[in-house]
């Protein structure tokens, strides 16, 4: 019990934090409580069941909350990044950014067409939320979210005014939404080295150009393409530099370990005669399959001079971390589980989910190694999945 009681008076510590985003005593009551149901058991976190884990007979009260009441869900994601910083935080920390599909029936949704989801691994009719995530060697949390909006909708004011998309907001790619949000991340003080994502945002020159600006090292997925790089005296398109690769120049590394334990590949690490600031330089890294060599990941990097290939697997390993949140906090925070048509009703769900999500990495981080690790093998609650025995070990899932 006294476990317990110390979890709850921390999650109300951390909900009193976030005062300054409600306009009143109720909101601020109501958010605590929505927070508690996302954090519970039960099996959808949707108005209903919210409701029903909150008391209320209906779940109007809920709907009003997320809907149409006074708050600002822009300061409860800026929570998010100091309350991460605070519990998460190390000066090695990555910024992991991906982007996720939330399935929809209709058009009505906002953001929502047909439109390729990696979650699904096809074309479908779908929202796509862009998030940014957080890795250290204390933990791992999402700590900011954008909802990409397709030029069908940008292009459409009047459907835009149907779902309360702002009049300033205008058509971004997803690099542009990432750079917004690692731009945000770092004024706000969240201690971080390094970026890493997939080839979508490593294609976009004008995010890498804005990473080298800060300075921030990245490794960052790139297209095996016919892009040129400078080598030496000339420039040669990235396969031809894989080619050149000697046979001493692989090496042996674990990118750090999954699901089915450490993640071992070859990797090469090839330097670009270009260098973009005192002090820093560019290379290329190289990833190949033990088990069939021609099966490639090509990464451009940007580093003080001196990283060490190690240095720069660890950070590639990272990008695999903001997949494992997302699902996770699907599943355990209800961050898909939302009814929501509105451009304000997606923030306020995903950015409170968030916050819930955030609050069980600091949890965890901060528990007794040997308990967690009980925990994982299903010693202390049987027949739950590990987040939810985590949860329910702490009396966060009781109705």
């Amino acid at each position: 019990m006294d476990e317990v009681s110390e979890w709850q008076g921390r999650l109300e510590e951390l909900m009193s934090r976030c005062g300054t985003a409600f306009k009143s005593r109720l909101g601020r009551e109501r958010a605590g409580l929505y927070v508690r149901g996302l954090l519970a058991g039960v099996e959808r976190k949707n108005g209903w069941q919210l409701a029903e884990q909150a008391g209320d007979a209906t779940p109007y009260a809920m709907q009003q909350f997320i809907y149409r009441s006074l708050w600002d869900e822009d300061e409860v994601s800026r929570l998010a990044h100091h309350y991460v910083a605070e519990k998460l935080g190390d000066a090695e920390g990555v910024l992991v950014a991906d982007e996720t599909g939330f399935l929809k029936k209709g058009r009505h949704s906002v953001g929502v067409q047909r439109q390729y989801s990696g979650t699904a691994g096809r074309v479908e009719n779908c929202q796509i939320g862009v998030f940014l995530g957080y890795a250290s060697r204390h933990g791992r949390a999402l700590i900011d979210r954008a909802l990409y909006l397709p030029k069908s909708w940008t292009d459409d004011r009047a459907r835009c005014d149907k779902v309360g998309v702002p009049a300033d907001v205008e058509f971004q790619t997803k690099p542009e939404l990432v750079q917004a949000m690692v731009t945000r991340a770092l004024d706000e003080g969240v201690p971080a080295s390094w970026f890493t994502a997939d080839s979508v945002y490593g294609d976009s020159p004008a995010l890498r150009a804005a990473l080298e600006a800060r300075p921030i090292g990245y490794v960052i997925g790139t297209s095996l393409n016919d892009a040129k790089v400078p080598i030496e005296l000339e420039f040669m398109g990235l396969r031809a530099v894989i080619d050149a690769i000697e046979p001493d120049q692989w090496h042996r590394l674990s990118a750090g370990a999954g699901s089915q334990g450490e993640r071992w590949y070859e990797w090469a690490m090839v330097e670009l005669s270009i260098f973009p600031r005192r002090d820093w330089s560019r290379t290329i890294l190289v990833r190949r399959s033990l088990s069939d060599p021609s099966a490639l990941a090509v990464y451009r990097c940007f580093h003080p001079d001196g990283t060490t290939i190690e240095t720069l697997v660890r950070v590639a390993g990272c990008r695999w971390t903001i997949e494992t949140k997302v699902e996770e906090a699907k599943g355990e925070v209800g961050l898909s589980h939302y009814e929501v048509r509105s451009w304000t009703g997606w923030h306020r769900h995903i950015s409170l989910a968030m916050l819930a999500h955030a609050f069980l990495a600091a949890m965890k981080a901060t528990s007794d190694p040997a308990e967690v690790e009980a925990v994982k093998k299903g010693a202390l609650i049987q027949d739950q999945p590990t987040m939810g025995a985590f949860k329910a070990s702490r009396g966060l899932s009781s109705p």
